[in-house]
Parts: C-alpha cells; sequence; structure tokens
C-alpha cells in the first residue's frame, strides 16, 4: 500500500464481507447464491431473446421490458465475480480501481433500472389514458430515444463517483460492508472530508431515483383517476391488471434500494446482518424476479415461452 504520510494512505485492496457469523457455512450460502444469479442471466436472456426474434413483440411495452432485462443482465454481471469469490472461493480481496470500476457500473445499471421504470410507467399511462395515440406517442424511434437518454444519464451522473473518491486519503481499516462495493459504502472508510461527495451523492439520489419515483407517483395518481372513470368494473379489473406486473417491479426494486441507502445514512447503530440483508435484497430481488413475474403475468411472453421450450422437446425426442 502507498503511504501518503503516517496515518493516511490510498489503499491497494480493500476486503469485502460475506455475512457476519456465518463465515463457517459461506461455501453453502454459494449454492443458492449461484441459483439466484442463474435464473437471473438465463431469464433475463430469455426475454431479451424472445422479444428480439418474436416480431409480434416488438411493441413498446416489449421493448421497454427487453431494455429492463438488459440492465438486469448488466447488474448481474457487475456483482458476480465479487460475489462468488467471496462466498465460493472465500477470497475477499478486491483491487482498489477494480472495486471503484465496480462500483461505478453497479450505480450507473441501478439509474438506468430507475429511468426504464419510470418510462414503462409512461408507457401504461399513454396505453390507457390516451390508447388511441398509443403507437402515434410511443414510435420505435422515440422509445429507443428514452433508452439511449436512460443510459447517457447513468454514465453522465455516475463518472463523478470514483473520480471523487480516488481523490480522498483513507484509514488503516479497509473492510467494506458487503460482498461487492457500493458509494456510501466505501465512501465512510476515507479520513479526509467527504461533503462534497455526501453532498453529490445525495444530489444524485434526489435528482435520478427521486425524481423518477415521484414521476412514477404521479403517472399511477393518473392512471387511477382513468380508471376510476371507467364505467364497468370489468374494464377497470382489466385496465388495471396490465400495471400488475410493473407496480411490483416497482415496488421489489425501489423498496430495497431506498431502505440500503436509508441504513448507510442513518443506521450507524444497526445490526450487521440488516446491512447485508438489505444489501442482498438490492442485489437479486429485481433481476431474479422479473423474469419470474413478467413470464407469469404476460400472456404473450409466456406463451411465446412455452412454444419455445415445446419444440425444443420435440427435436430432442
Amino acid at each position: 500500500m502507498e503511504l501518503i504520510n503516517s496515518s493516511w494512505f490510498q489503499p491497494s485492496t480493500l476486503l469485502l464481507t460475506g455475512i457476519p457469523g456465518l463465515e463457517a457455512v459461506q461455501i453453502w450460502i454459494s449454492i443458492p447464491l449461484c441459483i439466484m444469479y442463474l435464473i437471473a442471466l438465463l431469464g433475463n436472456s430469455t426475454i431479451l431473446f424472445i422479444i428480439k426474434t418474436t416480431s409480434r413483440l416488438h411493441e413498446p411495452q416489449y421493448l421497454f421490458l427487453s431494455m429492463l432485462a438488459a440492465t438486469d443482465v448488466g447488474l448481474s454481471l457487475s456483482t458476480l465475480p465479487t460475489v462468488l469469490n467471496v462466498f465460493l472461493l472465500n477470497h475477499r480481496e478486491i483491487e482498489f480501481h477494480s472495486c471503484l470500476t465496480q462500483m461505478f457500473f453497479i450505480h450507473t445499471f441501478s439509474s438506468m433500472e430507475s429511468a426504464i421504470l419510470l418510462a414503462m410507467a409512461f408507457d401504461r399511462f399513454v396505453a390507457i389514458r390516451n390508447p388511441l395515440y398509443y403507437t402515434v406517442v410511443l414510435t420505435h424511434s422515440r422509445i429507443m430515444g428514452m433508452g439511449l437518454a436512460a443510459m447517457i444519464r447513468g454514465v453522465v451522473l455516475m463518472i463523478p463517483l470514483p473520480i471523487l473518491l480516488k481523490q480522498l486519503p483513507f484509514c488503516k481499516d479497509v473492510i467494506l460492508s458487503h460482498c461487492y462495493c457500493y458509494h456510501p459504502d466505501v465512501m465512510k472508510l476515507a479520513c479526509g472530508p467527504i461533503r462534497v461527495n455526501i453532498i453529490y451523492g445525495l444530489s444524485l439520489v434526489l435528482c435520478s431515483f427521486g425524481v423518477d419515483s415521484m414521476f412514477i407517483v404521479i403517472s399511477y395518481s393518473l392512471i387511477l383517476k382513468t380508471v376510476l372513470g371507467i364505467a364497468s368494473k370489468a374494464g377497470q379489473l382489466k385496465a388495471l391488471n396490465t400495471c400488475v406486473s410493473h407496480i411490483f417491479t416497482v415496488c421489489i426494486f425501489y423498496v430495497p434500494l431506498i431502505a440500503l441507502a436509508l441504513i448507510h445514512r442513518f443506521g450507524t447503530f444497526t445490526s450487521p446482518l440488516l446491512h447485508v440483508t438489505m444489501a442482498n435484497l438490492f442485489l437479486f430481488l429485481t433481476p431474479v424476479l422479473n423474469p419470474l413475474v413478467y413470464s407469469l403475468k404476460t400472456k404473450q411472453i409466456r406463451f411465446t415461452v412455452h412454444k419455445l421450450f415445446k419444440g425444443k422437446k420435440n427435436f430432442l425426442t
């Protein structure tokens, strides 16, 4: 490690943490983690393949779903090396710059996912509020533009995070709270003034996740107002049914994200096990459950998946 003075240095490596108190059984914990990664990668890749190869699924809601699946794949791949290293190989060290790189990708994909969830809420708003103008408003070029904007926003907003951390001196403690690198977690190890990092981190939360969630709530308030104006109960239920998958996805994304952010900022005295639990919920919940929810809830995708696997079975027999 390169010393800056007797007590400050920039560490060459940091130490990741598994589950406190369960180090002896981490090898067994790695089995369900591997299964969850397999579900996340295989499930989201299957959705991407189905939407790409099925022309009748080239509609706005499915194009947004493919963006969500691609983001979940990126998020899973960003954390896969360190999580399996810690739990499967008991290898806790991560090079400092690799940690900053992983942190950048985790936060970038999280920001992209938040923006895509907002775009999907807008998609449901247009579909229910103005169904006759649905294909006119949500053209393929506009959908691609929204996806590109989500990616650019994520990259531009998150680039300063590793740059600001790189300028800070660190103390002797180089042990992180999670099995992956998370900005507030790395920032807490710094010895120098972190006021700028705190302000920028808080601004990121408010300007990306905060603004996105606010507009999602507004979209669904307007959707609910429109649904309540439908005369028949059957029509109301049908309209709301098209939103169930997205509402569930929004909840499983934002609840662990908000809880983890609050724990890092205000949970100084909370149990380390709570830190790890919320971190793993944030890490696995959305990528694992999204493909399952949309495969079970969306008739077109369920039918295509069934047809795909039936065709493979017939081919093998």
